[in-house]
């Protein structure tokens, strides 16, 4: 079970992604329902819906694919409290 930090992370990430947003406004949708969110919980939330068999639609999967590796890469704004 994911923690509650990146479940809610995950939540909006699937929300945001069936409601055909992507990249950009996706990224923005997830921060402005998670202000506390980094980098790492987007990605690790990312993953769980990448590995998560109830999402099924292949857009949302490579929405959440591109946003995954962009923000990998990018090595955004990390906190060391993602580490608990």
């Amino acid at each position: 079970m994911p923690k509650k930090k990146i479940q809610k992370v995950y939540d909006a990430l699937i929300e945001g992604a069936y409601q055909g947003l992507s990249d950009g406004e996706l990224h923005n949708y997830v921060f402005e329902q998670c202000p506390k969110a980094t980098s790492k919980r987007l990605v690790r939330a990312a993953l769980l819906a990448l590995s998560d068999p109830n999402v099924q639609d292949r857009n949302v999967l490579n929405v959440i694919y591109a946003l995954a590796i962009k923000h990998r890469l990018d090595g955004g704004p990390d906190t060391d409290e993602d580490e608990e």
